[in-house]
């Protein structure tokens, strides 16, 4: 059987690559022409793999139940395809690990202006103590930076330690996040002047807190709803309500910190193939391919980044999890 689309070249080198590292991969060659023929019927012209062709193909047919080892095996080999595209230096849009589709479509992270943030967190500057929590008016703004300063995840600023952050050195100590990994985050000198000045003032009212975030409730500690219910305060009283994409949540900080690093590197004009691991590190990213996952969140970013010797980084970390 022969592959129809226009990217019939690359899937018949892709098979190659695959039989010639061991792999049978028989069901893989039955997936990658049901892709071909999806592709050659519904986007004819194409020539990678495109997020347009990514949100069509992730959608649940009638016969696949939602997390089913048969779908998840569908977006894996053009997860894989897509893999071997940009090795081969050809612009791919990468599944990302882990997603599950719903007939809506593939959730985009809202990656923040520099003018939203700016309108986020001085709106987070000017909140009112409330009944419930009346120190949360200090710890909005502190929160909200550090997320997006530290690109740290949300459940990662709620349950930090006094014991835990030096705000002399500005290093933060981050224990057993996800996959158990702890790891070293440092601050800037501007979040770390924001910090101590912050502690100051809360120490006075929780002295013997062990969270440096303390809230005034059973467990002392801030819920993630409630990091959810302050983005959308600040969202609202900033007037930001209309948004081209999806609504901004409270994870989309980090991602916006990897995708301005990323940027920031480029205009700094870095080698990127040796800063990425650091930001893989500083992230907390257990593979490699989470960090690249930024990569192809913004399209445009790979018309800069031809440079990127993406056949390292593949042996490095191979595509086969054991």
């Amino acid at each position: 059987m022969t592959f129809q689309s226009k990217l019939s070249v690359q899937m018949e080198l892709f098979l190659q690559q695959k039989r010639a590292l061991g792999f049978s991969y028989i069901e893989g060659e039955r997936i990658l022409h049901n892709f071909d023929k999806f592709c050659a019927n519904n986007y004819p012209s194409a020539t990678t793999v495109t997020q347009e062709i990514c949100n069509a193909w992730t959608i649940h047919r009638e016969s696949e139940r939602k997390g089913s080892a048969g779908y998840s095996q569908r977006l894996t080999v053009v997860r894989e395809f897509a893999r071997f595209l940009l090795r081969s230096g050809i612009d791919a849009f990468v599944i990302p690990k882990g997603y599950s589709a719903t007939r809506k479509g593939k959730f985009i992270p809202h990656i923040f202006t520099d003018e939203e943030l700016k309108l986020i967190f001085k709106v987070s500057d000017t909140l009112a103590p409330t009944h419930k929590y009346r120190t949360a008016h200090l710890a909005a703004p502190v929160m909200l930076r550090l997320l997006f300063a530290c690109g740290l995840r949300p459940q990662e600023v709620r349950l930090i330690k006094v014991s835990d952050i030096n705000l002399e050195t500005g290093v933060i100590k981050i224990i057993e996040s996800k996959c158990r990994r702890d790891r070293l985050v440092v601050m800037d000198d501007s979040m770390k002047t924001l910090c101590a000045k912050y502690y100051e003032r809360i120490r006075l009212i929780f002295p013997k807190s062990e969270y440096f975030f303390p809230a005034e409730n059973s467990t002392g500690i801030y819920a993630g709803n409630w990091l959810t219910r302050l983005l959308n305060r600040c969202l609202k009283k900033a007037g930001l309500i209309e948004f081209a994409g999806n609504k901004p949540r409270v994870y989309d900080f980090r991602h916006s910190f990897a995708t301005k690093t990323l940027y920031r590197w480029l205009a700094e004009n870095r080698d990127l193939s040796n800063c990425l691991p650091f930001l893989s590190a500083y992230m907390g990213h257990d593979r490699y391919d989470d960090t690249a996952y930024y990569i192809h969140l913004v399209p445009e970013f790979f018309s800069q980044s031809s440079g990127i010797d993406f056949n390292h980084f593949a042996r490095l970390l191979p595509e086969v999890e054991f």
